[in-house]
Formats: structure tokens, C-alpha cells, sequence
């Protein structure tokens, strides 16, 4: 995969295929690999670019005293289209939706078409005084900062694994899949900082000027379920699309369903 230096720091991405620009963000304790699947579906009509966050792949961990960002991840983003000329499309996962959607307050006119998938804006559910769905994703975030604290990854990974893999998640994975997936917990603690931290508005999503679709599962996680509905009555104009059985991680494990709706929803303009 091409490399990039951005602010004294590496950044890693998949760079594919020809045509308009198109961003995939990937979502916590995942990588750029999660895209595979869209990546071979779109790059014979657009130039598919998906980078890896802070900690993925060979990209820079995130270090230093101060507390991520969604505009520190977001600049990863930004500085690979400072790049390429022209509009930019863009869609995001979990967390990899709310780096996409501050990515997406960003680029201004740049921006043409933004597809969210069960995008963790969770500020929008304290600011619209949904406070138990908010408290639901910040006591998450609370338990996997007070394990990382003690450096007992597994003890944060099996809540983390449950809520947004499914009940039994966990307790389902083979040992070598659990220490893998704790492993990979490890940048998901400064990722609740930049979602847990940045402030969304309504105002904000009104403004964004482009086509927009908001993807989940149809019984999502209440945190979920409340940001899209947050979504919904603020934007009645974007588009709106929920998936029966799919989870939240359908974009890699139901590319079959996930990724002719993207497809469709990009060729649609």
C-alpha cells in the first residue's frame, strides 16, 4: 500500500481504480482491509482511496498528552485529498462514519456525496437530551479506558465485543481471536475521546451540502438507534435505509447486502 507523511507522521491507504475520488473511513478495531469487497466492486468507475486511522495498519499510532480528535483523524483524510483534484465521495463506518462526517464538515464544496454507516455521532444524543443513549455509549467508553488503564485489554475487549458484534460475541470467539481482537482495542481508547468529545449539531448536519444517505441495522444498539433518529427528524431530506438481521458490522461481514445499496446510492446522482 502507498505511504504518505503527514505532520511528521506515516499514513498508509489503499489506492485503487480510476474516475471520481471516493474515501471509505474504517471503524474501530478493524483497517482499511474491511473495504476489500467495496473497494473491487467501485474501483472500475472511481478512484477508491481508504486509509488506514491512527494505530492501523502502518500508520502512526496516536501518542502525545493531549486527547483525540475527530479533526486529528479527520486531517489524515483531508491531507490525502489535498492530493487529488475534483469532488470528493466519501463513506464511513462506526467510528469511521463520525471521521467521515467531521471530514465531510471539512471539505465544503468539495464534498458530493456522504454515505454514514451506523456513524457514532454520540454528542448528538446529549445536545437532543437523549442523556440514557448517551450515557449508554460513555459508560462503554468509561469501562474500556479504567481496563486500558491497567493494561487489561481482554476485560475492556468482551463489553466492546458484545455491544457492537451482538450478545455472546465474545464468550463465542476462539482464543486466538479474542487475543487478536484485544490487540486490536488498543487505538479504540483515544477514539472514544474524539467521538465522545466532539460536539455535533443539528444546524451542522442541516448545512452539509450533499447527498447523504444514513444506513443501519433495523434494531440497532439504543446509542444507534437514537443518533438515527436524531438524524431523521433533523434531515428529512437525506436518505434513510435500514437492513433487517445485517449488525452493526455489516459492512464487513454482509458486503453482499451493505454494498449494492452504496453502490446504487453513488451511481443514483
Amino acid at each position: 500500500m502507498p505511504v504518505i507523511t503527514h505532520n511528521g507522521q506515516q499514513l498508509d491507504y489503499i489506492d485503487e481504480g480510476t474516475g471520481d475520488t471516493l474515501v471509505l473511513v474504517h471503524s474501530s478495531v478493524s483497517g482499511n482491509r474491511q473495504w476489500r469487497a467495496l473497494v473491487d466492486v467501485l474501483k472500475d468507475n472511481y478512484r477508491v482511496i481508504a486509509p488506514n486511522l491512527f494505530g492501523y495498519g502502518d500508520t502512526t499510532p496516536w501518542s502525545g498528552p493531549a486527547r483525540q480528535t475527530l479533526a486529528d483523524q479527520a486531517g489524515l483524510i483531508l491531507a490525502l485529498c489535498a492530493e487529488i483534484a475534483g469532488p470528493i465521495h466519501l463513506v464511513g463506518h462506526s467510528f469511521g462514519g463520525a471521521v467521515a462526517f467531521k471530514t465531510a464538515s471539512l471539505l465544503g464544496s468539495r464534498l458530493s456525496t456522504l454515505v454514514l454507516f451506523e456513524p457514532t455521532l454520540f454528542r448528538l444524543l446529549q445536545q437532543d437530551g437523549r442523556l440514557d443513549a448517551f450515557n449508554e455509549a460513555k459508560s462503554l467508553a468509561d469501562h474500556v479506558r479504567e481496563c486500558a488503564a491497567r493494561d487489561d485489554w481482554s476485560a475492556g475487549a468482551a463489553p466492546f465485543a458484545d455491544y457492537w458484534l451482538g450478545d455472546g460475541a465474545w464468550a463465542g470467539m476462539p482464543e486466538k481471536r479474542r487475543a487478536a481482537f484485544a490487540a486490536a482495542l488498543r487505538p479504540a481508547v483515544h477514539e472514544f475521546d474524539a467521538g465522545i468529545g466532539e460536539i455535533f449539531t443539528v444546524d451542522l448536519c442541516k448545512s452539509l451540502p450533499a447527498r447523504i444517505m444514513i444506513m443501519c441495522d433495523a434494531e440497532p444498539r439504543r446509542s444507534v438507534r437514537e443518533i438515527v433518529e436524531v438524524l431523521e427528524d433533523a434531515c428529512p431530506h437525506w436518505t434513510f435505509s435500514r437492513l433487517a438481521g445485517v449488525g452493526h458490522m455489516a459492512p464487513l461481514t454482509r458486503p453482499d447486502v451493505v454494498n449494492p445499496i452504496i453502490k446504487a446510492f453513488l451511481e443514483a446522482e
